[in-house]
């Protein structure tokens, strides 16, 4: 029997999920403690060496925590404090304190903010506020072209771009950019296989197939995208034992279940892969000691997969965890 195409496996299988085994529960309190401890490792050789992520780290331990429904796990002075201490006079953020400016960690503190609440901390200790940030944002678009640069060095990539919309988007200033040459270079980055690169002509990527199916759903534009061409291609991406990757011949990797899980959620064909294997892989990678999830079974835990791991889980309506928005 042949495989079905696409169009014709629209419809949601109409046999009920199998319940997953018991041992395979979410570790809700040791990943609250997983996080919360993230900021207590000063003397570890690995906190220095990861301080250009610093930033963008408190960003995923507080989603994680969000998403785990203890919001309260952060203490949200000492995080404000933090995030205010990275701002720099133009309105970016760098990545810690004395960092330069850059489009990710500006996005990364925009999204505290407004996961905090924080929009009054923001006009007080920011000069010109909003208004400053999102300048700075806009400043990065490149006229010619519609596209984002991460910072005044120049180098741009569809992060930069969807990170940009995003952040604006929060700030509620999408009109300070160009937003229909924004959406010409998604379009430029579309390929034969229905997914998107880092740039035209650039490999399809599920990660940036994420940033572009974002900016376009920000932008009102989701029509422009063929659905089935690149849910097919995002649904190859799902392995046998449960995970997903990145690309065609690449391992599986849990920060996959969030890139291809939100693409496909966004484009209305979640459906098209194993929510039950895929939550299987996810659990077996959790650390059942001191909490934390890993790229896969038997690695070492992060911060960076134990957000997209539950960030996945939510997707596929994981019990346990409160719903994320895919966009």
């Amino acid at each position: 029997m042949s495989k079905p195409t696409p169009a014709e496996s629209c419809s949601p299988p109409s046999q009920p999920a199998q319940a997953l085994p018991d041992e395979l529960h979410l570790l809700v309190e040791q990943h609250v403690q997983y996080v919360r401890s993230l900021d207590t490792r000063k003397d570890e050789y690995e906190y220095w060496l990861t301080e250009h992520l610093r930033l963008n780290g408190l960003y995923w331990g507080l989603t994680a925590v969000h998403l785990l429904g203890q919001p309260d796990a952060l203490p949200r002075r000492e995080v404000i404090d933090f995030v205010f201490s990275c701002v720099h006079e133009n309105g970016g953020f760098g990545a810690a304190p004395g960092h330069d400016t850059h489009m990710l960690y500006t996005v990364s503190a925009v999204q505290i903010i407004a996961t905090l609440d924080a929009f009054d901390e923001l006009e007080e200790r920011v000069d010109g506020g909003r208004k400053t940030v999102g300048k700075f944002i806009a400043s990065l678009q490149e006229r010619d072209t519609g596209t984002f640069a991460g910072d005044e060095w120049g180098e741009t990539d569809t992060r930069f771009l969807y990170g940009a919309l995003n952040a604006l988007s929060l700030l509620h200033l999408l009109h300070l950019v160009d937003m229909d040459k924004a959406v010409e270079h998604i379009q430029a980055c579309e390929n034969f296989d229905g997914g998107y690169g880092t740039g035209p002509g650039a490999e399809s990527h599920a990660g940036q197939v994420f940033t572009c199916l974002a900016a376009l759903s920000i932008a009102g534009r989701l029509d422009l995208v063929d659905r089935d061409r690149l849910g097919g291609w995002l649904s190859d991406r799902q392995l046998p034992n449960g995970g997903l990757n990145g690309r065609p011949e690449k391992k599986e990797d849990v920060c996959y279940s969030w890139w291809v899980g939100s693409s496909l959620a966004m484009i209305d064909r979640l459906h098209w892969i194993d929510s039950n294997k895929l939550a299987k892989f996810i659990l077996q990678s959790q650390d059942p000691d001191r909490g934390g999830i890993t790229d896969r079974p038997g690695d070492m835990v992060d911060v960076y997969h134990t957000v997209f791991g539950l960030a996945g889980l939510s997707l596929i309506k994981h019990p346990g965890l409160m719903e994320v928005d895919p966009v």
